[in-house]
């Protein structure tokens, strides 16, 4: 009896530290996030009106219209020409945004750099504050998701529980911004993490549910936008959603591409790193002396477009011009998001597809603030890879069921469509450019990311590849073994010969004349993925390893091969199903 309550004791015991401890970490990331995340953006709105960009500023600036459009250029060129300096102390010549929290996640990192996160926050405040036409919200995510990872060092937690601890921070980000806490946990879970943990689902929901309160309470912001009435007049109109949903798709796959066609383009231009994002923003603030709509984060033009305050034309140029302007801002080395452009250019392109709508049906459609909606979230869930997180926002800022009902028919159609021509997301296609392909699967992102190095053995026989038949036999022999690599003067790989292939040849002639072919070797680089689909048909018991002059480095076994690849799925799963 004693042992029974001893051992329940130390079980109760380990449970209520677990629980305190993932309690601990919602609560830390989840209020430091918040906190951070308001302050960036009450920052990003002080710059914009001492620096002349919000509409506000713009209309009572004292000087004349002529300061006016001298501020209009430079602010954005000044702004760019930090940013570009900026960008020379990160490593990768860039800032760093969601598309690195997602890499870090999924490739079992479980950290983000606190230095390059520091610097990215600054490149987005100034880029965000000068007025370039780039997003809020992924700059957040990754702030978010490096304060998880900072909290993460600073208790020794291991990888899983740092991964944990980037979804947290992402999580809180999000429901800080939208007031939207189960899309913040959705959002995690979707796209952070991409599968549902019960493991992780406890933190996640602290920190959100933390950032949330934080938000709504200690440190308000306005909300992103508001609907008075938008219902939904007629069932056939569910028909025109499922359309405006296939029509977004290409909206989405036009958006990403002009990014990543731009992001391309820049790197051809003749110019300094540095000066580029300055030659952007003079650029940038050379147009809005026409369309001043493009400046800046867009909320104000997302505000007026769910209100109708833009004719069919107005629309259109805006439009264009917006997607315009976002592509050359990110691809000419501006730091920020595309969530927030990408809302601008979807409620911009709903508002058109309602509008020409009435055309055609008049007063008897639903108002024009439901297409609007529905085409802001229709071209916002397939660039960022999130379906369920956009609905739920709609949901959880306008509280409108039927609302979130017709946003849902457009955003399952667009994604299905997006993900087809395009990508899962942006940020999928970014990271498949740098390297790591999540297109298959997190088990194979992991299995391409981790090389065969570690398993490299030097238990093997190495041969001439003059040596006679006999004393082939007698080396293999001797050595218990069942084959043996043969290599020339310089060390470099031959060829393999085995035993059962030597035994009734002359043993007087060279070993070489009964190699193997065709001959296998894996260099010392590849990775576990790659290794095994090498070894589809390969029969034996290990695979030499070469380096990048053939020169032979060791041999691989096929058992560790195997033991290795069941090992990274096993931690995988862990992860992603174990409950303590």
């Amino acid at each position: 009896m004693g042992v029974t309550r001893s051992r329940i004791w130390k079980q109760s015991r380990h449970m209520l530290g677990q629980i305190t401890r993932i309690a601990s970490l919602g609560i830390l990331v989840g209020l430091s996030s918040a906190i951070l995340a308001n302050a960036f953006v009450a920052c990003i709105v002080w710059l914009n009106d001492v620096l002349r960009i919000s509409p506000q500023s713009r209309s009572g600036m004292e000087g004349g219209p002529g300061w006016l459009m001298l501020a209009t250029v430079l602010v954005p060129a000044m702004g760019g020409l930090m940013v570009g300096l900026l960008h020379r102390c990160i490593r990768e010549g860039r800032s760093h945004g969601p598309a690195e929290v997602i890499a870090a996640v999924q490739s079992r990192q479980g950290q983000l750099p606190q230095r390059t996160a520091i610097l990215s926050g600054l490149s987005s405040l100034l880029s965000l504050g000068s007025g370039a036409s780039v997003g809020q919200y992924g700059p957040l995510v990754h702030i978010g998701g490096a304060i998880g990872s900072f909290w993460s060092r600073r208790f020794h937690m291991d990888v899983s529980m740092g991964n944990m601890a980037i979804a947290c921070g992402a999580a809180a980000a999000i429901s800080t911004v939208f007031y939207a806490p189960i899309a913040g946990i959705l959002f995690a879970q979707e796209v952070i993490l991409r599968h549902f943990s019960l493991r992780a689902f406890a933190p996640i929901s602290v920190a959100s549910i933390v950032g949330y309160v934080a938000a709504s309470t200690v440190l308000p912001q306005p909300p992103l936008f508001r609907i008075e009435v938008a219902e939904v007049l007629h069932v056939w109109e569910y028909g025109f959603f499922l359309l405006l949903g296939v029509t977004s798709a290409a909206v989405a796959v036009l958006y990403m591409s002009a990014i990543l066609g731009m992001s391309r383009w820049a790197v051809r231009i003749p110019l300094p790193g540095a000066c580029k994002p300055m030659v952007a923003g003079a650029v940038l603030g050379l147009a809005a002396l026409w369309v001043p709509e493009i400046l800046g984060i867009g909320t104000e033009t997302l505000r007026l477009s769910i209100d109708g305050a833009y004719g069919s034309w107005q629309l259109m140029l805006i439009l264009v011009l917006k997607l315009l302007a976002t592509a050359w801002c990110l691809g000419m080395g501006f730091s920020g998001g595309v969530f927030t452009p990408a809302l601008v250019v979807g409620s911009l392109f709903g508002a058109l597809f309602g509008t020409a709508l009435g055309l055609v049906f008049g007063d008897s459609l639903s108002a024009l603030a439901v297409y609007t909606v529905c085409g802001m979230v229709a071209v916002t869930a397939p660039v960022i890879g999130a379906p369920l997180t956009t609905v739920v926002i709609v949901f959880e800022m306008t509280g409108n069921y039927d609302l979130t009902i017709a946003a849902l028919a457009s955003v399952a159609l667009a994604n299905l469509v997006a993900s087809r021509l395009f990508s899962r997301s942006l940020f999928d296609r970014q990271l498949k450019e740098r390297g790591l392909d999540l297109s298959g699967g997190r088990g194979k992102a992991l299995l391409t990311l981790n090389t065969i190095a570690p398993l490299v053995s030097d238990r093997y026989v190495s041969l001439s590849e003059d040596i006679p038949v006999q004393d082939a036999i007698r080396a293999i022999s001797h050595a218990h073994s069942a084959s043996a690599y043969l290599v020339n003067a310089d060390g470099q790989y031959r060829g393999t010969v085995q035993l059962p292939e030597l035994m009734d040849r002359d043993p007087d002639q060279p070993a070489r004349q009964w190699r193997l072919h065709p001959e296998t070797s894996l260099p010392l680089d590849t990775s576990i993925w790659h290794a095994m689909e090498c070894l589809r048909d390969f029969a034996g018991e290990s695979v030499p390893v070469v380096d990048r002059d053939n020169r032979l480095v060791g041999t691989v076994f096929e058992s560790d091969l195997i033991r290795t690849y069941l090992d990274i799925l096993a931690s995988m799963r862990r992860e992603e199903y174990a409950a303590r």
